[in-house]
C-alpha cells in the first residue's frame, strides 16, 4: 500500500541519529512534513509553537526530559494530538505508564513501514 501524507506534519522525538534517519528514509517516501526534536524539552517547545503537528512519534528515553515527562507536558496544553510512544524496552510496565501519562498507542523498536504505517494512517484518517 502506498501512503501519501502530504499534508500531514509529524513530529519525531528521537535523540538517536540511527533510529531517527531510518524513520526519516521510511516517511520520506510518504511526502509528511517530519520535524524533529532531539530530546524531550524540545518536543514539548516545538508543540507549543506549531499548532500543526498531526501526530508525534516520542521516544520514551531521551536527554533532558524522557518521552513520558514531555507527554505530561504536552497534554496540559494540548489533548488532542495522537502522541505514539515508542521504545525499545517492551516491559508491561512501560506500556501500562505511557497510557497513563497520556500516550494514544504504543510500540516496541525496531519500527517498521509494516507496522509503523497503519498507525500512523489510523490517526490520519480520523
Amino acid at each position: 500500500m502506498e501512503y501519501n501524507w502530504t499534508n500531514k506534519t509529524i513530529l519525531v522525538a528521537e535523540d538517536d541519529d540511527g533510529n531517527y534517519f531510518l524513520l526519516q528514509c521510511y516517511l520520506e517516501e510518504t511526502n509528511i512534513n517530519i520535524i524533529r526534536a532531539l530530546n524531550g524539552q524540545e518536543a514539548i517547545d516545538i508543540c507549543k509553537t506549531n499548532a500543526n503537528i498531526d501526530v508525534i512519534l516520542m521516544d520514551n528515553r531521551m536527554p533532558e526530559k524522557t518521552g513520558l515527562e514531555a507527554t505530561i507536558e504536552i497534554r496540559k496544553f494540548n489533548k488532542n494530538v495522537p502522541i505514539v510512544s515508542v521504545t525499545a524496552f517492551a516491559y508491561d510496565e512501560n506500556e501500562i505508564l505511557a497510557f497513563e501519562v497520556g500516550c494514544n498507542h504504543f510500540m516496541t523498536k525496531p519500527l517498521t513501514e509494516e507496522n509503523l504505517f497503519p498507525v500512523l494512517e489510523k490517526y490520519f484518517s480520523k
